[in-house]
């Protein structure tokens, strides 16, 4: 069996190294680079071409649902699983969206990550610990997100979370920016700007800016230094 080739993507060396010694504590898988951050793991996914990267969330620069996103867009095959500090279940639909196969909390034991290395590369999404199907996905989030719009997941329409532009709006949200100075920086109407705005409030089901801002930094979407 050829070896899985991995890619570690977190801005702590200590927890990338740590990582690493443990995966290659499995003769099936190779840490093939590591990544600090989302530019940096965009570069060594298209020059290495891994099999799974091991992607943080809380980034420099974007945020690792964003650079999923990006990697899945141009290289759908690579698999990536969420790795992050943020253990909120609610998250993994954000997750999914941007194109991840699992979603697991930092604290994961060592040999449960493994077993979720192998379960994305042989094509199976892992969600509370659970190995799936994509059929079965499709069931566990139907049963989690009930009446809301619509996700989608590997080109099947389920619920609408956030989409990039929202997402866009919500960082400069986070960093205090008005609505209008929002508008000026990204070069749309001050009207669009509200509807957008709107639209994640609702979405997040929350009942304003302030509350959608703490949302995204405890998510792990936004870093406190506006990086």
């Amino acid at each position: 069996m050829s070896q899985i080739r991995t890619l570690i993507v977190d801005d702590h060396p200590l927890f990338r190294q740590g990582l690493s010694d443990v995966l290659e504590t499995d003769p099936q898988i190779e840490v093939v680079a590591q990544a600090s951050d989302g530019e940096e793991a965009l570069s060594r996914t298209y020059h290495l071409m891994p099999d799974v990267i091991l992607m943080d969330i809380n980034l420099p620069g974007s945020n690792g649902l964003e650079i999923t996103r990006r990697i899945k867009s141009s290289t759908p095959a690579i698999k990536v699983v969420i790795i992050t500090g943020y253990d909120d279940a609610s998250q993994v639909l954000h997750a999914l969206q941007a194109g991840a196969s699992a979603y697991c909390a930092k604290d994961i034991m060592p040999d449960e990550l493994i077993e979720v290395i192998h379960a994305v590369y042989h094509g199976y999404y892992v969600v509370d610990g659970e190995r799936l199907t994509h059929d079965r996905l499709l069931d566990w989030i139907e049963e989690k997100v009930g009446g809301h719009e619509t996700l989608e997941v590997d080109g099947v329409q389920l619920a609408t979370l956030l989409s990039p532009r929202e997402m866009e709006i919500l960082r400069h949200v986070t960093l205090g920016h008005s609505n209008k100075e929002i508008a000026l920086r990204l070069g749309i109407s001050h009207q669009t700007v509200k509807n957008h705005m709107t639209a994640v409030l609702r979405k997040l089901q929350v009942d304003d800016r302030t509350q959608a801002a703490v949302y995204a930094l405890r998510s792990g979407w936004v870093r406190l230094d506006g990086r």
